[in-house]
């Protein structure tokens, strides 16, 4: 919590054998601080061809985050050692990887930080007297909340669904449309399942309504949990429910892929 917001933070794992995780992650997500590593062969080799800078980066833009905090962490460490000449060098680095992959240079900031030593993460750092931007905590305050679509059909992609002893089944996910209330109907596309919301709940608080933007958990009546499936999406029964397609438009950005693709290219 800071002075101005309440945030949801969700921690999407750096490495590239959780790139899955970090997806699922970032597709819930109105902004994304990027933590790039600030050390003398660190920070070279995350931006390297295969680098995790450079693709956690991309997928970011890819998966719609429009603003985005670059923080340079370990400033501390005795190859940087708080120097104002390595902290320009790699915003000037990644101001060209940022501007290629498609980032506005309004949508990004960078702050020098050390997590470790809590240089510049809620307080001004005396080691780093030449930075005179924001801490962390100040930058994340003048993130903007975009706007929500509450007028819009109930549409809440199923993050995951769990069973909990004493209440039942509890699917979770981000609201991305719409409301959702207690007693309300809903349908989980493409299933048939149909059920009714008993409670919502956000950080273990029970909510009279979910909005656009709210990561919940709702509990549902007479439904198994091997009836819901992560990809289901909720929408209200009796308002433009969501329905299964036989096509659609969709925009791809191929980050690493042998070979070539081409018309009538089949990847299975």
């Amino acid at each position: 919590e800071s002075p101005k917001y309440f945030f949801t933070i969700i921690d999407a794992p750096g490495h590239r054998d959780f790139i899955k995780n970090m997806i699922t992650g970032t597709s819930q997500a109105d902004a994304a601080v990027l933590v790039i590593d600030s050390t003398r062969g660190g920070f070279e080799a995350g931006i390297a061809e295969q680098g995790q800078t450079r693709e956690h980066a991309l997928l970011a833009f890819t998966l719609g985050i429009k603003q985005l905090i670059v923080g340079v962490n370990k400033m501390d460490d005795n190859t940087v050692n708080y120097s104002k000449a390595r902290f320009d060098e790699i915003v000037g680095e990644m101001t060209r990887i940022l501007t290629n992959i498609g980032f506005k240079p309004e949508q990004y900031k960078f702050v020098p930080i050390s997590g470790f030593a809590g240089d510049n993460m809620t307080e001004k750092s005396p080691n780093m007297p030449w930075y005179t931007g924001g801490t962390l905590l100040e930058t994340l305050d003048t993130l903007n909340p975009p706007q929500r679509p509450y007028d819009r059909p109930l549409r809440l992609p199923v993050q995951d669904v769990y069973k909990i002893s004493g209440i039942g089944t509890v699917p979770v996910g981000r609201v991305e449309s719409g409301i959702m209330k207690p007693n309300m109907t809903v349908v989980f596309a493409p299933s048939t399942v149909t059920t009714e919301v008993k409670s919502i709940e956000m950080h273990h608080t029970q909510l009279p309504e979910a909005v656009p933007g709210d990561n919940i958990g709702f509990n549902v009546k007479s439904v198994a949990v091997s009836d819901i499936k992560r990809g289901y999406v909720v929408g209200e029964a009796n308002r433009d429910p969501p329905v299964q397609c036989l096509s659609f438009t969709a925009q791809m950005i191929i980050s690493n892929h042998p070979g070539k693709i081409h018309a009538g290219y089949q990847p299975v």
